[in-house]
């Protein structure tokens, strides 16, 4: 294994044992209680008791870090300069129809900068991480991003409506998180969709960045939903230029 910091070894532990709780559910998924949060976003018990296993997991190693959790919102403690950022499940609404692509995210962010993140797909027993300046990898072997240049022969990873609003070739999977670990293991040419939450990508920055790719420039201090076109660099100019209008 490479060489990995006491704090990505925290968010690796974390992630997998919370898949534990998301693996079981995701087996008895008809049975589950699902409160409505709206219309188009659901949220469930599993989400609630992995995000509560994951605060629970980072915090017992670093009582002062702050706490940024889709379910639960800001725990701000001693610490501000490091918060933890977590969406325990990133594709709720994959888990709760039985679709086996969903993720748990974790991102460290250091005054103001995304320094390590963790995207796990635990159906699929996949582990995408990254830290500054130490590579991306993939359950211990590195990744990198593609190095295809004809755009013609690219895939792209979007949600939301602006699937049908440009001229690409385009996947929805509904996992904003695996869609930005994909692009860093070459799977995707790039990812790009409005409308999300620093939560669902924080992760996939570093993840992007460390595998070679290219992200635009993101406010890590605003709580604004956020607007992301993520690639590989061979691709990166001949994408922006189709998403001129997005």
């Amino acid at each position: 294994m490479n060489s990995i910091s006491p704090n990505l070894n925290i968010m690796i532990r974390a992630s997998e044992k919370a898949s534990k709780v998301l693996v079981r559910d995701f087996g008895e998924v008809e049975k589950l209680q699902v409160s409505i949060k709206s219309p188009t976003d659901f949220v469930s018990s599993a989400d609630t008791k992995a995000e509560k296993i994951i605060i629970k997991e980072l915090l017992k190693a670093k009582k002062n870090y702050s706490v940024i959790s889709e379910e639960i919102g800001i725990i701000n403690n001693k610490n501000s300069e490091n918060i933890w950022i977590i969406d325990p499940i990133d594709g709720t609404t994959n888990f709760l129809h039985g679709i086996p692509h969903f993720a748990i995210s974790i991102a460290l962010k250091s005054n103001n900068e995304i320094i390590a993140g963790v995207i796990y797909d635990p159906i699929k027993d996949e582990m995408f991480y990254a830290e500054k300046n130490n590579g991306a990898f993939i359950n211990n072997k590195r990744i990198r991003v593609s190095k295809k240049k004809n755009i013609n022969y690219c895939l792209f990873a979007t949600g939301g409506s602006e699937i049908n609003t440009v001229q690409l070739t385009t996947r929805n999977s509904g996992s904003a998180a695996l869609d930005m670990a994909y692009v860093a293991a070459g799977r995707y040419d790039g990812f790009f969709q409005s409308n999300l939450n620093l939560w669902d990508i924080a992760a996939g920055i570093i993840i992007v960045n460390e595998a070679g790719g290219v992200v635009n420039k993101i406010n890590l201090s605003k709580n604004d939903k956020i607007k992301i076109k993520a690639s590989s660099i061979s691709i990166n100019e001949k994408m922006l230029e189709k998403l001129k209008n997005f």
